[in-house]
């Protein structure tokens, strides 16, 4: 009875202090032991800072409280994080980026999808766990830098490893105060430092080091397909690889056209098209085009001329008119009515997102590029057979995203097979494939090169297998 007793009396002490905010951590937050919250001047100092860290979260326990104060942390500071992302890049605005910084910080999975699974049979058990890979090198974007750090911090900590983010450097100061403020938090509350980390100053060579560095075993990609290339070519571990999308939305004739107007307007406009999976050209059946221009007007939408949206494709596309037509960063993720000015018409403030009639030019070149820009084309397709055949040219066989407006079930059947992406969305902006109005979990990291989708912490892990031969079935 003494021991059950001391056992109890433990446990109600534990408990208590969890309560008041100081389970098992010191009474001030100390310092982290090198760096500055996570920031390192050389990449060996914060691969080893990590490779500590990861040694101090083997509980499930540990990292469930961890997560916690992740999206606390997360939650606490989206509008400073999304003013400082817009500031440094010029990309987006900070009312979607507070919109997206919030969505990863609820709805990114934590450990409740490593849970193990058990077989049961004639010849015994086994056991089949998901294990963490240790250190993770994670390579990050501009378009969406603080909710990418949030939204992989989160997984990545859930399966059990530390990592070490290779930022963008156009996006440098955002990464890496995203990374202070969740270590900040982490030690303050566990006393656990560096389980995120990067260096101070970020550089290709850097990143290349990191797609080779011993020791550590997986690498994940989160940009576009020059960079997702380079790491193919060169690394030689594990790679998990979110790359390039051209999402094309196709909008048949019995499609419910004020809601496929809506939806894509919320889609195509939110955080100025900067994620890789908002709509990027609409393909609409002719005979209700206009209709659907329409309704989208009523919406927000501001309808360019062709010749104005030309006038603007000249200075916002590099190398406009040949082959090698790409996306000017300067003016990615720039608001609709810098864009518009570019060819001197004056939008409301309200307008968030800019259209072009196209007529039937599958080859145009807002349709072609893949922008990211709050300015889209509609395409006018005789049928939805002829709608489907430019939607597959155009997505170009990149995997990543495409939807899909209609009450047809045989054509949502027909176009989810053909385009066989990652993110199908039927009847909704493409963001509630992400959990943004849709069901299921978000992620900034959609794995369609390689496969593994949209990614949760159960991505970042290694399945092993356990098996005890003719023994322990109960049954």
């Amino acid at each position: 009875m003494a021991i059950a007793r001391e056992q109890i009396e433990s446990i109600v002490s534990e408990v208590l202090t969890q309560l008041n905010g100081a389970a098992q951590a010191p009474a001030a937050a100390p310092a982290p032991t090198a760096g500055d919250w996570g920031i390192f001047d050389e990449l060996d100092d914060a691969v080893a800072a990590a490779k500590v860290a990861q040694t101090k979260i083997g509980t499930i326990a540990i990292r469930n409280k961890i997560i916690d104060i992740i999206r606390r942390a997360a939650r606490n500071n989206a509008r400073r994080l999304s003013e400082m992302a817009v500031e440094e890049t010029g990309m987006g605005n900070v009312e979607d980026k507070i919109a997206k910084t919030l969505l990863v910080a609820d709805r990114t999975p934590g450990t409740e999808v490593v849970s193990a699974e058990a077989i049961t049979g004639d010849n015994g058990f086994t056991m089949i766990e998901k294990a963490p890979w240790g250190v993770i090198a994670s390579v990050t974007p501009s378009t969406n830098p603080g909710s990418t750090v949030i939204n992989n911090g989160i997984s990545m900590i859930a399966a059990g490893n530390s990592v070490v983010f290779a930022p963008h450097p156009a996006a440098k100061r955002i990464t890496q105060e995203a990374i202070k403020i969740i270590n900040k938090a982490v030690v303050a509350e566990t006393g656990i430092a560096n389980l995120l980390v990067a260096v101070k100053e970020p550089s290709i060579d850097a990143a290349k080091r990191l797609f080779t560095y011993e020791g550590i075993n997986l690498l994940v990609v989160t940009g576009g397909e020059a960079v997702v290339e380079a790491a193919r070519k060169t690394t030689n571990k594990r790679l998990m690889a979110a790359g390039a999308g051209n999402p094309p939305v196709v909008v048949d004739e019995t499609a419910d056209i004020a809601r496929a107007a809506e939806s894509i307007y919320i889609g195509a406009s939110f955080d100025n098209n900067l994620i890789c999976a908002d709509e990027k050209e609409i393909i609409a059946v002719d005979s209700i085009a206009d209709q659907l221009k329409a309704e989208m007007k009523k919406v927000g939408a501001y309808e360019l001329t062709l010749e104005q949206a030309n006038t603007i494709a000249q200075t916002v596309i590099l190398d406009y008119g040949t082959d090698k037509a790409r996306a000017n960063p300067k003016w990615v993720g720039r608001d609709a009515k810098k864009l518009a000015a570019i060819a001197g018409v004056t939008v409301p403030d309200t307008c968030k997102l800019l259209i072009v009639d196209a007529g039937r030019d599958s080859d145009y070149v807002f349709a072609k590029v893949e922008q990211m820009m709050p300015l889209v084309p509609v395409l006018r397709a005789h049928n939805f057979e002829e709608a489907l055949e430019w939607a597959l040219k155009l997505e170009r066989g990149l995997s990543h995203t495409a939807g899909l407006h209609s009450t047809n079930v045989n054509n949502m059947e027909a176009m989810a097979r053909a385009t066989n992406t990652s993110l199908f969305v039927k009847n909704g902006p493409h963001v509630a494939g992400l959990g943004a109005g849709g069901e299921g979990w978000t992620s900034m990291t959609i794995s369609t090169p390689t496969g593994e989708g949209v990614t949760n912490a159960a991505t970042f892990t290694r399945i092993r297998r356990c098996a005890l031969v003719d023994c322990f079935r109960i049954v």
